[in-house]
């Protein structure tokens, strides 16, 4: 059964995409910022079981849209020393949830690891990104955290929080663009809770 550990934050806190959308998540600015303390445990857990595996150190960090999932992810990865993979690189276009996380498993974390980019200005793929399957790796986004992917991954996360704050900060971060897109988003996430349970598979469910 997955840890609840609580609160997070520490402050209170059509098709093609317009060049100043980046994707449904990818500016964390008004999302929460993760406490020292759970970053210190997270790390520490995930590294703990690296080493002890001798695997490599895999951290997945979901949530729906809102939750804060690249702030902390980007967190992680600097303290673990990681690298990090947004996964709003890697949908292709809006309705590309299911597709980043079947990518997760096959490219990702798979031979030879990496992604290939969505290019959301031009609404089509972009360049093959390798990233090095000898260094801890950090996959932050909706979808990273599968059946399949749990089975990879030295530490399980999985983010949530109300609706209303939810719609709050990402709206807030992306604008009208993401507006537009939410209900199409939206049900992508909830099909892929309803047929993955993501927040069943985690090691940590935190509320922000």
């Amino acid at each position: 059964m997955p840890e609840d550990v609580g609160s997070a934050g520490t402050d209170p806190a059509s098709d093609p995409k317009p060049d100043s959308d980046p994707g449904p998540g990818s500016d964390p600015g008004s999302d929460p910022g993760p406490g020292s303390d759970l970053v210190e445990g997270l790390a520490a857990a995930a590294a703990g079981v690296a080493t002890a595996s001798g695997g490599r150190l895999v951290v997945l960090v979901d949530g729906r849209s809102g939750t804060g999932k690249t702030t902390l992810g980007n967190v992680l990865a600097d303290r673990l020393g990681a690298q990090v993979v947004h996964l709003d690189d890697v949908y292709p276009g809006w309705d590309g949830l299911a597709a980043a996380a079947q990518a997760v498993v096959t490219d990702v974390l798979g031979e030879p690891s990496g992604y290939r980019r969505w290019d959301w200005e031009a609404s089509r793929p972009a360049e093959w990104t390798s990233v090095d399957p000898a260094l801890p790796v950090v996959v932050e986004g909706c979808g990273a955290l599968s059946r399949a992917s749990a089975q990879l991954a030295s530490l399980r996360v999985w983010l949530e929080a109300e609706d209303a704050t939810r719609w709050e900060r990402a709206i807030g971060r992306d604008g009208e663009s993401f507006a537009r897109q939410w209900d199409r988003w939206a049900a992508q996430e909830a099909a892929f809770i309803a047929a993955e349970g993501p927040a069943g598979l985690a090691d940590v469910v935190v509320r922000t």
